[in-house]
């Protein structure tokens, strides 16, 4: 609920209207949003609608928000919430699948050590089609359970990496979701304000390659990947730039989409 407030007094048309909540009981009330009127990113997706400029528009709003998280003092405090994020995001996708990879386990260790150390914003923690309504302002925010002050590379990261696996889905739309990628991606790193956008994108890049591995080996495997072949396209093209780390979100791209799998 915290999140989403903060979201609705500096974006009000991108996250549900909060209209009551009782914290003794973990209970909220939001407005109602109509599939019609919002339809679910997810479903679009994996019905081959890809659109470039939904994707941009959720790649500027994220960082939009997370530039204005870090003008506000209170919310290292109000978002102390390292413990929780690493319970329902670091541990079952990362450290998870370090233990399935025990030839990259120090990398991805690393890569959760820095995204746990690094505080910068705040982040919403699941930035994923299914939590994302397609409104006529803008992309719509739901559930941020896992919200927390900390890296917002991993939100840039999350999301983008459901683009990549949306390729196992819907193949045919390959050429669509790389040019969704790059839209976001570019959007995004266009409205970073708190640091240099190499920075982020470096750290994005870092992180893609363990996330995209992690949806296949890790705690949380996503549904639509259901075949071996599939699976070893994704680590075929996962674990080299794990061991490897690169500095582009684009390169990363590159890989995948060269990688075949039929």
């Amino acid at each position: 609920m915290g999140r989403i407030s903060f979201v609705a007094s500096h974006f009000p048309v991108n996250v549900p209207t909060p209209l009551a909540h009782d914290q003794e009981s973990g209970l909220f009330a939001m407005s109602f949003l109509s599939t019609e009127d919002h339809p679910l990113w997810k479903a679009q997706l994996l019905s081959g609608r890809v659109a470039r400029e939904t994707a941009a528009a959720v790649g500027r709003t994220t960082a939009r928000i997370h530039a204005a998280s870090t003008e506000d003092p209170d919310l290292p405090g109000q978002f102390d919430s390292g413990d929780n994020f690493h319970a329902l995001r670091l541990e079952p996708y990362l450290l998870a699948a370090a233990r399935a990879h025990p030839d990259v386990a120090p990398q991805l260790r690393a890569l959760v050590e820095r995204t746990a150390t690094t505080r910068l914003a705040l982040v919403h923690g699941d930035v994923s089609p299914k939590n994302l309504l397609v409104g006529t302002e803008g992309p719509v925010f739901l559930d941020a359970e896992c919200a927390w002050f900390g890296d917002p590379a991993f939100d840039l990261a999350f999301c983008l990496n459901h683009l990549l696996l949306k390729r196992l889905a819907v193949p045919e739309k390959s050429a669509g979701l790389r040019a969704a990628f790059d839209a976001l991606a570019e959007a995004y790193l266009d409205a970073v304000t708190w640091e240099a956008s190499a920075a982020i994108e470096a750290r994005a890049a870092a992180l893609l390659p363990g996330l995209l591995l992690a949806r296949i080996d890790g705690k949380s495997p996503v549904e639509y990947v259901t075949r071996d072949d599939q699976r070893d396209a994704v680590r075929r093209c996962a674990l080299p730039l794990i061991l490897r780390p690169v500095e582009r979100l684009a390169t990363v791209a590159d890989a995948w989409f060269r990688t075949g799998w039929r």
